[in-house]
């Protein structure tokens, strides 16, 4: 090489500005100096030149003999390249490059190191940032325990696996890596090809997002929100796909249970609308019969010598009993209807009642009955709890004209959360179920299934008043009655009723007995109702009877009369009266007249609390018989005292 030449390789080398490029001897001490080295460390030449290679390295470098290490590698194997820290003159550490080849003569000779370092300090952060923002993100999806996130290779085969995966799904890692997607499917998905289905919407459209049944991998079954996405690289190749599935199977079932209780809550809302519309209407109905069957058995007696009148009259009566039987039901669908609540068995009851059930069903029905070991007692009355399960039994024969099976079952429940799909209040209660095999109800059938008069069979079939009554019985003792059904699937019919928490009491009212022995004396009497047309029957009857009777329409003419009256031996009074009504008119004469006795008369069963227990009760529509039995009762009782 000429001195020009190798002036122009200097005045190049020492232009260099990005790279530290110098030599050391063979003895590994700094020879030459160019400008990037300067740059790069900070040590100007005259600082460094005759100094060891080893003076940019770090103490801990030094300790290790890292500086002869890579001088005797690039001796033994002509170079030596690696990255580490190094120091500049202000004591700075920076992340270089580092490059030393051995350098030698023509003729073979050692004469030294050429060394050639970059500064990489920036690349170096922003590696490490990097590193650390994977590590991070690695941290956050493993941490993940609510939601199953990994990733598939573009044929749909598991790359990656998070703790919220294992938790969710039960795989391992080891155990699920290479698995294909499907492996959660339902066997009824992969046969629809639901997998494929998912990964060509995401490939397509970038996104797949549904709800669907899972499988674990013990078999059980969940119900998964699940995300799938399409993952391309910079260049927009595709190369797989990030999965997101979480286990929503609480809040579906909770949904499904709110959805239920919010059903049932409206269906009871206007069943409630519609029975205060019965209720009205069967008391109403309950004063007109009181007027037709008081009239037409004052009639029986005065028409004994013409027969064929007395079996027309026989024919109203008949049809005047059977509207008092249908405002029963329609007070019971109404709630007020007159209970009687015992403590109440309802296996022995069920047991009790087993062969009228098997014959009111028929020979081609079978029932059979299913009941826990131990079930707790119910609050209800007894004889109305036997019509209302007499009544579902018929209602499922009806369901199976050709015959089937008829299942009676009882469970115990504690409900213990506010959107139960019964939509009752927190508590302990018994749930009798009466299933049959029939052809079940559709959607709008269900609906109505519990409306008054509603009914699907022929005409003289039904009066729909079966479940209505049902309803009644259920609500009134605070339970419910909840209907499913499914056309083609049969039906189950769910009386709920509230357990036993204590013995029962005895009726807060006294109903007289049929024994009740006749009274010989004449009575005087004052009756009180509002309706002229119930007063006018009601002493037309007693007056046949033999008693003095006076009517008053009002409380207030009711107490006028009995201030102006030297002696009255019975008070005969409608409850529901405008005003003071007949429970309050009994208390104020029993301030006044404390021996007065008193017959309390009512459509239905609306006496409030802390009504006078000894007080008689007569349920609307009473005939003669009942009146008599009545007046005879209070009569003794009075008598006795």
């Amino acid at each position: 090489m000429t001195t020009d030449e190798q002036s122009k390789y200097e005045l190049l080398v020492d232009s260099v500005v990005d790279y530290a490029i110098f030599l050391l001897d063979p003895a590994g001490r700094i020879a030459s100096w160019n400008k990037g080295a300067e740059r790069n460390t900070g040590y100007l030449a005259e600082e460094v030149i005759g100094r060891p290679f080893s003076w940019f390295y770090t103490e801990e470098d030094r300790e290790a003999d890292e500086p002869t290490r890579a001088l005797s590698k690039a001796r033994s194997e002509g170079q030596f390249e690696a990255e580490g820290w190094k120091l500049r003159k202000d004591g700075r550490a920076y992340w270089a490059s580092t490059v030393v080849d051995l350098a030698t003569s023509a003729d073979g000779e050692v004469i030294g190191y050429a060394v050639v370092t970059r500064d990489l300090t920036e690349r170096k952060e922003a590696e490490d940032r990097l590193r650390h923002s994977e590590d991070q993100f690695r941290l956050l999806v493993q941490g993940v325990g609510d939601c199953a996130i990994y990733m598939l290779d573009p044929s749909g085969l598991i790359t990656s696996w998070n703790t919220g995966a294992q938790r969710i799904k039960g795989y391992t890692r080891d155990e699920i890596l290479g698995k294909h997607l499907s492996t959660f499917y339902t066997l009824e998905d992969r046969a629809k090809g639901e997998p494929g289905r998912a990964l060509g919407t995401a490939l397509d459209i970038g996104r797949y997002e549904n709800e669907g049944w899972r499988v674990r991998k013990d078999g059980s079954s969940f119900w998964a929100h699940v995300i799938i996405d399409r993952i391309s690289d910079d260049e927009g190749r595709h190369i797989g796909f990030a999965k997101v599935t979480r286990d929503i199977t609480a809040r579906r079932d909770a949904d499904f249970a709110l959805a239920e209780a919010r059903e049932a809550l409206f269906q009871s809302q206007k069943l409630e609308a519609v029975g205060q519309l019965t209720g009205g209407v069967a008391h109403d109905f309950n004063n007109l019969l009181m007027a037709v069957i008081g009239s037409l058995e004052l009639l029986e007696g005065r028409l004994a010598h013409d027969p064929q009148a007395l079996n027309l009259l026989g024919n109203a009566l008949a049809g005047a009993q059977r509207g008092a039987a249908l405002t029963k039901r329609m007070l019971a669908f109404a709630r007020k209807q007159e209970l009687t609540p015992t403590v109440v068995d309802v296996r022995v009851l069920v047991q009790g009642i087993g062969g009228l059930l098997q014959r009111s069903a028929g020979p081609t029905i079978t029932i059979d009955t299913v009941f826990p070991l131990a079930l707790q007692h119910v609050y209800v009355d007894a004889n109305q709890f036997e019509l209302a399960l007499l009544n579902l039994v018929m209602n499922a024969r009806d369901a199976m004209p050709e015959g089937g099976q008829i299942i009676i079952a009882a469970k115990g429940e504690t409900i213990e959360r506010d959107a139960h799909r019964t939509a009752l209040p927190k508590g302990d209660y018994v749930c009798l179920a009466v299933t049959d095999e029939g052809h079940g109800m559709d959607g709008e059938t269900l609906a109505r299934s519990m409306e008054p008069f509603f009914t699907t069979k022929g005409v003289g079939k039904g009066t729909g008043l079966g479940l209505s009554m049902v309803h009644g019985l259920a609500e009134q003792s605070g339970g419910r009655l909840v209907l499913r059904s499914a056309v083609g699937r049969g039906t189950t019919a769910e009386l709920w009723l509230p357990t036993a928490s204590a013995p029962a009491e005895k009726p807060l009212l006294t109903t007289p007995s049929s024994t009740t022995p006749r009274t010989t004396r004449t009575l005087t009497i004052v009756v009180v109702d509002d309706d002229p047309l119930i007063a006018m029957t009601m002493e037309a009857v007693l007056s046949d009877i033999g008693h003095r009777t006076l009517v008053a329409h009002s409380a207030q003419g009711a107490l006028l009369l009995l201030e102006q009256q030297q002696s009255v031996d019975l008070l005969i009074t409608d409850y529901a009266m405008p005003g003071i009504n007949g429970a309050q008119l009994v208390e104020e004469v029993r301030k006044r007249w404390p021996k007065l006795r008193a017959i309390l008369a009512s459509g239905y069963a609306e006496l409030p609390e802390g009504t006078a227990k000894d007080v008689i009760r007569l349920p609307k529509p009473f005939g003669r018989q009942a009146l008599l039995q009545a007046v005879n009762s209070a009569a003794t009782d009075s008598s006795s005292e």
